[in-house]
């Protein structure tokens, strides 16, 4: 793709929704895969990536069944090959494999529902399901968790993270789910043992939303996990990490102790210089730090900066730097250089007094105060 074509326009160009057409007209006898390319591409320039995917599932529905039972085996007529099994990580499937998803929710979910729950079953193996079950999870709450239950043994790694996957608290850009945030715990313990990472991210990101509500149930039930044996350690350390990492954040006890680091560590911070304390958007935020310990401490150094928001508010947000094993009676120097992005799109900096905080194993031990300008 050329240089500054968007997200949208890589994904859904003419070259993809040609394919689309043409495994439709391969299954579908009176399919007209030119008619259609035409017919999707004509309204690209107008709609975002989202938009696309609804478009490409307007443009196929009127060129299927009115019967959703015949529609669905239609969209499974015509979908590809299934995704490589042979892989266990980073095989999320292609966005122009998303629309059988939409039509399954637009003509299955009142009226159809078990026909609908077995085309997002199929089409899973092809491209991520995990925004289209969440309206059968709060339409047919115990029916879509029936179902999720005999998927988290399934032999395709897809369905499997599915069922974490599709119903994660806090799923980005996904609807809202109506359901307790600790019903799919059950699920989670038979699939915190997979064998593919894919499905193992997917529960470490499922407790990391748990946590936001529930942090000492999620370390329980890390606890608990780690005394089952049932996930290979290395696998599990791993996914601990992952799914404590907004708890370390917050200095969260628990969770640092799980980790290994006491959160009453021996340690002191000897000194935090700034290399300057005035500061101009874009330029970065130099600053060094002296940490010493007792006696032998594992830390995990973070800093925290509370910026300056709008109306006088303050907004502190973590940052990690280091995790390390400081030696008794030893100094350690820690050196970070944090670029204030005075054109960031996904925060607006504003000027005034700043601070940075050094945080060890969750505890604060000191800070300075800079001042930026715009």
């Amino acid at each position: 793709m050329a240089q500054g074509f968007s997200l949208a326009d890589q994904l859904f160009n003419e070259e993809t929704v040609s394919q689309i057409a043409n495994e439709h007209a391969a299954a579908i006898p009176g399919f007209d895969a030119e008619e259609f390319t035409k017919e999707v591409i004509a309204k690209f320039p107008d709609l975002s990536l989202t938009e696309r995917m609804e478009w490409i599932a307007d443009c196929l529905e009127k060129r299927l069944s009115d019967d959703f039972p015949t529609m669905a085996g239609q969209l499974e007529a015509a979908m590809p090959r299934e995704l490589d099994p042979s892989k266990t990580d980073d095989d999320f499937g292609q966005f122009t494999h998303a629309p059988p998803g939409y039509l399954a929710v637009r003509h299955g979910l009142e009226n159809h529902r078990e026909r609908a729950l077995d085309l997002i079953y199929e089409n899973t193996k092809r491209f991520s399901m995990e925004w289209p079950i969440r309206p059968f999870l709060n339409r047919w709450p115990d029916e879509t968790l029936a179902r999720l239950k005999l998927w988290a043994s399934d032999e395709n790694y897809h369905v499997r993270r599915l069922v974490s996957e599709g119903t994660r608290p806090k799923l980005p850009w996904a609807k809202k789910l109506d359901m307790e945030v600790t019903t799919p715990l059950p699920y989670l313990d038979i699939l915190h043992a997979d064998s593919t990472r894919y499905v193992t991210r997917s529960v470490s990101n499922h407790l990391n939303d748990i946590a936001k509500t529930h942090p000492d149930l999620v370390v329980e039930t890390l606890m608990k996990w780690r005394d089952l044996g049932a996930q290979d350690k290395k696998e599990l350390d791993w996914m601990t990490r992952h799914a404590l990492r907004s708890l370390v954040k917050q200095g969260h006890v628990g969770a640092m102790e799980l980790l290994g680091f006491k959160a009453d560590a021996p340690v002191s911070l000897k000194r935090l210089d700034l290399a300057k304390d005035q500061v101009v958007g874009g330029e970065a935020l130099e600053f060094e730090m002296e940490l010493e310990a007792s006696s032998e401490s594992p830390v995990i150094v973070d800093y925290v900066i509370h910026f300056q928001k709008a109306g006088g508010k303050v907004a502190p947000k973590v940052f990690k730097l280091k995790q390390a094993v400081l030696k008794a009676g030893k100094a350690q120097v820690f050196a970070k250089k944090h670029v204030l992005k005075a054109n960031a799109t996904t925060f607006k900096l504003y000027p005034g007094a700043h601070k940075v905080v050094v945080q060890v194993n969750g505890k604060s031990l000191g800070e300075a105060v800079f001042d930026l300008s715009l």
